[in-house]
């Protein structure tokens, strides 16, 4: 799901750089496109021109919105490009479909270039500022969103724009404890290694940025995926991948350990621990160490993967080893590693109510994966979604619980043939989904199995993160009248997309061309509505983002219309409707009185001032009574036992001025033990509120719901061991 436009260039364009004040600018080389890039460009015009589901012509039109997207990925705040650069790179605007049909792509090479140096500007003034210090009792403000702004107009416009954007840096470090020198040495060393960071870009990175802006300038979630990007995306559907079992972070340019895979290589040699730092990466017995000193993340990952039953040399620097440390090496042998992490999970809840406790059992389904290549291998044992729900359902139902939670929030999508048979888990073999294709023809997908796994009280959790197979089984729950839809409207994507394998397509025995990612049709509930543009709006809503959050299918200039269909001939199982007067009284009477639900409310509420203000206070004595303010709302949300576990490990509650690879690592790891042990304001209502409708369903009142006017009931939740874990 969703546009990731050369998401690590965003994060360069987000942070703040460069260089020595005392030298002149160092600026990286220009890029050369390779040869498969051209010919993968091509393919891929030819492939979308025909098969995609708004298939457009490459031609001038298209060209222009080309070109304007792809400036936007480079420059998305319009903080490094003039107005002048602008007009001089239109001369380009009618020719980048040229460039890809005639495989010659300097044109957008030499756009990016242009960014780099321009960057590498920006960076050395920011760095030239630092000597200086800033006044913060003057009332000035910092634009926080420029994306709709006008190109800078002139040199000094845009140094303005960066002078305050380094200030403002400075003020959240010294809000933090911060001295000067310490401040200058922190940020001193953020610019130059963003620096580097900009210098590492090579010319896959800068064709995939091309040509995302060239896709998603046809239709938002259409993208194109590198050799490398294509093995991920697999990854994240399978689950699986053949390492050594250790997550790694970039830390001041070392490749650090940053966790431990339980079971995996790293963690079973007893030789290994968070915060080491892997130096150097040699494969086999005997072949020759090599030193990634300085490496991109990325690169270092590649070497350590491999295949099931090889054997990687890491040379390693203790965690507790200074620079100086001499290296010790570790002999690992590669195997499959699953990434439980992201898996379907389940907890029991206990609820308090007025007659005694109600236990219901939450699913938490971070995304609708499927392990493609092993299903087509005949492999009994796939790993699926559906199949880990179905699993995960039986053991809740061990436990006694008498409602099910499924929570879909942040869970942006995957697998059609996923989210169907999810649906048939709680329905049966009914219509799920209709699908429209670019000719008109329409087929109605139904899950495989009559078995319902479970027919109790079903609720479903979405926010406006839920995106696509989210949607799919939602609407479906909603349209059949089988459970509560509870949460904030979902993203609103009703688009479907298939991988198309460029290698496959040109025959290349070799991984070089990379796939694309199109759309080929759009879906409509079994009532015939599309989820495009709208998404699905919940039974009862909770506290959400706001309308006017810029997220989700709306935000995207050229997404697709919602439209309706005809329905299929489809029998509601229940209608949940009667309950919702009382389900939504209990609700607001309930949430008056609880403390987390009520300031989250004040955070959602404080954030939207935030976003339509768009604009933040550079003043100290401002700032610091907004810090108060934040800390003491930051406090209440996380608990007095979260908050007390980090501030015992040195973490801070509040904005610590710091990026992710600033922090010591031990320190960041607990702040996010911190995160991860908050309070979840939004999941705990609605266990009540399906706790309710149990009631309800029950024929109990109020006074036997988790509903009491007077307090809120009182939720404990139980880790249940789950057998898709094993």
């Amino acid at each position: 799901m969703g546009q990731k436009l050369f998401a690590w260039m965003l994060a360069l364009a987000a942070a703040m750089p460069l260089a020595r004040a005392d030298t002149e600018p160092n600026y990286p080389p220009l890029l050369k496109p390779a040869a498969q890039e051209g010919k993968a460009a091509r393919l891929a015009a030819d492939v979308l021109s025909r098969y995609h589901y708004k298939a457009l012509p490459l031609d001038d039109a298209l060209s222009s919105k080309v070109f304007d997207q792809y400036l936007k990925a480079l420059d998305p705040e319009k903080l490094y490009f003039l107005q002048s650069d602008i007009d001089s790179l239109s001369v380009d605007r009618h020719r980048l479909d040229d460039a890809i049909l005639t495989q010659d792509l300097s044109a957008p090479f030499a756009i990016f270039h242009l960014y780099q140096r321009r960057a590498v500007d920006r960076l050395a003034f920011a760095r030239s500022l630092l000597p200086k210090g800033f006044d913060f009792e003057r009332d000035e403000t910092l634009m926080i969103d420029r994306k709709d702004q006008p190109w800078p107009a002139s040199e000094a416009e845009s140094l303005d724009l960066w002078r305050k954007r380094v200030k403002n840096d400075w003020l959240r470090l010294k809000l933090a404890g911060q001295g000067d020198a310490a401040i200058r040495r922190v940020l001193d060393k953020r610019y130059d290694s963003t620096a580097k960071r900009l210098g590492k870009i090579n010319s896959a990175d800068t064709f995939q940025a091309f040509m995302n802006a060239y896709t998603t300038a046809i239709e938002p979630h259409t993208n194109y995926l590198g050799p490398r990007a294509a093995e991920n995306f697999d990854i994240a559907m399978r689950l699986s991948l053949v390492g050594i079992g250790a997550v790694l972070t970039d830390n001041d340019g070392h490749v650090t350990i940053r966790e431990l895979v339980a079971g995996g290589p790293a963690m079973v040699s007893g030789r290994l621990q968070a915060g080491d730092r892997i130096v150097g990466v040699a494969q086999g017995p005997s072949g020759p160490m090599e030193d990634v000193v300085g490496w991109r993340l990325d690169d270092v990952v590649a070497l350590i993967r491999g295949t099931v039953g090889s054997t990687v040399r890491l040379d390693i620097l203790p965690a507790d080893g200074g620079p100086d440390a001499s290296p010790k090496t570790i002999a690992l042998v590669r195997d499959t590693i699953k990434m439980q992490d992201s898996a379907a999970k389940a907890k029991v809840y206990s609820v308090t109510t007025g007659e005694g406790t109600r236990r219901v059992g939450v699913i938490t389904l971070p995304s609708f994966y499927e392990d493609v290549a092993a299903l087509q291998k005949g492999d009994k044992d796939y790993r699926s979604a559906a199949r880990d729900v179905a699993r995960l359902l039986q053991d809740l139902k061990a436990q006694n619980i008498e409602g099910v939670l499924l929570d879909l929030r942040n869970n942006g999508g995957g697998s059609l043939r996923e989210a169907v048979e999810l649906t048939g888990l709680f329905l049966g073999k009914v219509p799920v989904v209709q699908t429209r294709n670019a000719k008109g023809d329409i087929s109605v997908a139904t899950s495989n199995d009559a078995r319902v796994v479970w027919g109790g009280p079903l609720g479903v959790l979405i926010n406006r993160a839920s995106a696509s197979a989210s949607e799919i089984f939602a609407a479906a729950v909603q349209d059949y009248g089988r459970g509560l839809v509870i949460g904030e409207p979902s993203f609103g994507k009703g688009t479907v997309q298939t991988v198309a394998r460029l290698d496959q397509i040109a025959r290349n025995t070799a991984p070089v061309l990379g796939d694309l990612k199109l759309t080929i049709a759009q879906f409509f509930r079994v009532n015939g509505a599309t989820t495009q543009l709208h998404g699905v709006t919940p039974d009862i809503r909770v506290p959400a983002m706001g309308d006017d959050a810029p997220f989700g299918e709306s935000s995207f200039g050229n997404a697709l219309p919602w439209t309706r269909i005809q329905p299929v001939d489809y029998q509601a199982v229940a209608d949940v409707k009667p309950q919702l007067p009382r389900l939504l009284a209990w609700h607001e009477s309930r949430v008056q009185h609880d403390r987390d639900y009520q300031d989250l409310v004040q955070d959602l509420a404080k954030a939207g001032e935030r976003r339509k203000s768009n604009v933040i206070s550079l003043n100290e004595a401002v700032r610091r009574k907004e810090r108060a303010a934040q800390e003491k709302r930051v406090a209440a949300l996380l608990g007095d036992a979260a908050a007390s576990a980090a501030a015992a490990a040195g973490s801070t509650l509040a904005d610590d001025g710091l990026q992710f690879n600033e922090r010591q690592l031990a320190r960041d790891l607990a702040a996010q033990k911190a995160r991860e042990a908050a309070n979840d304001a939004i999941l705990n209502e609605a266990v009540h509120i399906l706790s309710d409708s149990v009631a309800l369903k029950e024929g109990k009142s109020q006074g036997t719901a988790s509903a009491s006017a007077s307090r809120p009931a009182v939720i404990k939740a139980l880790l249940l061991p789950s057998s898709a874990d094993q």
